[in-house]
């Protein structure tokens, strides 16, 4: 080989470098300010049963998420809390919920939905129109196949000591709590299929065995749901959380999962949640 032709061989093998160097830098800038972006779509937090947005207490605001719509609006997202009716239908809240991201400027949303809030959710997303404003749906903590809690509390406190006919006769709904039951979400599910174009994720709460990190007054319903279906978070079984792809498995009570916990780290959960979502391009 010449010298000519050899040195024409190392420069182009040099400008190739270059520009793969300089293309290797672009792409990573380019994932770098990606990350930094947050989420393409507003998160919208969806409560659960006989939850708030947010509520003050004397001189004290409390919030259903506690300190989660911080910890999301830090890592870059819009973020919009909904309330809706605490203890009404499936039916009412979610046409609360419906209203409230019909309202929002915004073209789609991710829904992050805790415990009743999930089966607010589907059911807006496939029965009222929501699906084309919605880019995903996840759960957490969602009784998507009901709880034996429900079933045993409709029974026994609603039916047979009367309670139902008292909260009628004092205009308190308690429609929420016969919605949760096995036999009602069994029919739910016959008749809420999910939607094409949405993303349905969840996560899900439970614990093995007894622990510490189980907030005491949950205990009798963790040992009764631990000795009737296994593995809960205190309120409802682990099986029955799951619904669309799993996200992931945390060992946080019911409670903990919306941040009233000092034992579980919520706010590092959510920043993983959002990760999640992030990655999927939502």
């Amino acid at each position: 080989m010449s010298l000519e032709l050899l040195g024409a061989v190392l420069l182009a093998l040099l400008v190739l470098g270059g520009l793969g160097l300089l293309a290797f830098r672009y792409l990573r800038a380019r994932r770098v300010r990606r990350a930094a972006r947050g989420l393409r779509y507003p998160v919208v937090l969806a409560h659960g049963l006989m939850g708030f947005d947010e509520v003050t207490v004397g001189d004290r605001r409390h919030e259903y998420f506690k300190g989660v719509p911080a910890r999301l609006r830090q890592l870059g997202s819009d973020v919009y809390v909904v309330r809706v009716p605490p203890t009404g239908s499936v039916s009412q809240r979610a046409e609360a919920l419906a209203q409230a991201v019909r309202s929002l400027d915004a073209k789609r949303v991710n829904i992050i939905a805790h415990s009743m809030g999930g089966l607010d959710a589907r059911y807006a997303i496939s029965q009222l129109g929501l699906a084309s404003r919605v880019a995903s749906l996840t759960t957490i903590g969602t009784p998507h196949h009901g709880t034996p809690l429900a079933d045993v509390g409709t029974r026994l406190l609603g039916d047979a000591l009367g309670l139902k006919r008292l909260c009628t006769a004092l205009t308190v709904e308690t429609d929420a709590f016969y919605d949760l039951t096995t036999a009602k979400m069994a029919e739910f599910n016959r008749l809420v299929p999910d939607a094409r174009g949405v993303l349905y994720a969840s996560y899900v709460g439970a614990f093995q065995q007894r622990t510490r990190a189980l907030n005491p007054v949950l205990l009798p319903t963790y040992l009764y749901l631990s000795h009737r279906v296994g593995p809960n978070d205190g309120v409802v079984p682990a099986d029955s959380q799951k619904w669309g792809e799993v996200f992931g498995v945390v060992e946080a009570d019911h409670w903990a999962q919306i941040g009233w916990s000092s034992r579980f780290d919520a706010e590092s959960f959510y920043a993983s949640l959002f990760q999640a979502l992030r990655e999927r391009g939502l």
